[in-house]
């Protein structure tokens, strides 16, 4: 049952996270890959309240599994900003490389640990 879960979070992450790249990225002129550092910093933040939720008691398991493995794993994507990176770099755009891996790491970090003091702010804890 834990893995259909998974699945069916997975279905609803993976179209999410290609509509939510191109979005963001048809806003963008630049080779800088925004897309995905939305979707990882978003994801992040969602992961973290779901965390949260889970700790102090306001949802279930099978809630996180559905929603946080499921639909924020296939939402984020760690192999996308690797590639990307590595494109960046290859290209000679090291500093921007750099940037990508400061700011993705900073950024999803800090959104987790938002997500995870809102929900202690909702549900107590």
């Amino acid at each position: 049952m834990n893995w259909l879960l998974v699945v069916a979070g997975g279905m609803i992450g993976t179209p999410l996270r290609y509509l939510t790249d191109r979005a963001v990225q048809r806003h963008h002129a630049s080779a800088f890959p925004w897309g995905t550092l939305v979707v990882n910093v978003s994801g992040s933040l969602v992961l973290g309240v779901l965390t949260g939720a889970l700790l102090t008691g306001a949802a279930s398991e099978n809630l996180l599994l559905f929603a946080g493995t499921g639909i924020c794993g296939a939402y984020t994507t760690y192999s996308t900003f690797s590639y990307e990176t590595l494109r960046l770099a290859e290209r000679g755009e090291r500093t921007a490389a750099f940037a990508n891996v400061a700011l993705s790491l900073t950024a999803a970090l800090g959104a987790a640990v938002l997500g995870l003091g809102l929900a202690r702010a909702v549900w107590g804890g």
